[in-house]
């Protein structure tokens, strides 16, 4: 029989954690035996409006009344002096961080012509400056105790693209080079990092759907992967994952056909492109890679794989 995930004795800190995903990330977690740090801004989904201890305090008490333990914290992940707050909460209040959900995100549907600077910049601080100051010093003392799981929230729109979501995606698809460079970093550490894109009904997306398919994807399909991926079971780091309604997936990159342009000694011309286009184009005998150095080896070095 396989033995049942639990998450006792650990303590896990989930950014963003004021409703939807985030909130059942921290309802899960503590229902398993996790100790948690619910963080929460308070603010509207687009990042406006003033900042509010509801809906995190909401959370705890709810976490409370189940019989779990639970605190709140309000810092921004967006600012290093934040971050380092919601680490020490952490700390604090538990003396470790084995967990860390990097849930938090504010969603500005502007196409790029109709975006300010401003905007570009609070949502790319949200979501990916964040991941650098909220991991960073969990980090700091996972590997301390030799041991950790960070998921970082990507999405559909960092990895495909979407109308007005230039800078969501850019922030979401930077937040897969994060993934993939950090777990580089961690190899030795018994500390593991994935990437999930989530599509569950949440205030980013009520506008986006109608209200038969939000009802569709509830938040509680989404949380058994997610859980799955912060817990001592999962191995793998450096990956990115899909989940939603009853569909589960491991997205990968592949690299397609290499196209060998003349004799490597000359560079090839225009016309060599365009007469090598379609070659180029296809996709059938693409290889999946894992690494850097593998797309290296695969582009450079054909046979010597």
């Amino acid at each position: 029989m396989t033995e049942k995930i639990r998450f006792d004795g650990q303590v896990s800190i989930i950014t963003g954690a004021g409703g939807s995903l985030g909130r059942l990330y921290s309802l899960e977690l503590a229902r398993l035996g996790a100790k948690v740090v619910v963080n929460d801004l308070g603010v509207a989904v687009d990042g406006t409006g003033k900042k509010s201890t509801s809906p995190a305090d909401k959370i705890v008490n709810e976490i409370k009344s189940l019989g779990g333990e639970a605190v709140a914290n309000y810092d921004d992940v967006s600012t290093v002096d934040g971050g380092k707050n919601i680490i020490k909460t952490a700390l604090d209040s538990f003396g470790k961080v084995d967990i860390l959900i990097n849930n938090a995100g504010i969603y500005k549907p502007i196409k790029l012509l109709e975006m300010e600077p401003n905007d570009w910049d609070q949502v790319i601080a949200v979501h990916l400056r964040a991941a650098y100051c909220v991991t960073r010093p969990a980090v700091k003392h996972m590997i301390d105790n030799n041991y950790g799981r960070i998921l970082m929230i990507t999405s559909g729109t960092g990895i495909y693209g979407s109308s007005g979501g230039t800078c969501y995606g850019a922030a979401k698809m930077g937040v897969i080079g994060f993934t993939k460079s950090l777990k580089e970093e961690l190899k030795s550490f018994n500390i593991k990092i994935n990437s999930l894109a989530p599509l569950a009904a949440s205030r980013m997306n009520k506008k986006l759907f109608d209200s038969a398919f939000l009802n569709t994807i509830k938040p509680e399909y989404v949380a058994p992967l997610a859980l799955y991926l912060v817990s001592n079971d999962c191995q793998v780091s450096g990956e990115f994952f899909y989940a939603g309604q009853s569909s589960f997936a491991r997205h990968a990159i592949f690299l397609g056909p290499v196209v060998k342009i003349g004799d490597g000694i000359t560079p090839p011309n225009l016309k060599d492109i365009k007469i090598n286009w379609e070659k180029m184009m296809q996709s059938e005998g693409s290889i999946e890679l894992k690494s850097r150095l593998d797309s290296i080896r695969f582009l450079h070095f054909p046979n010597k794989n």
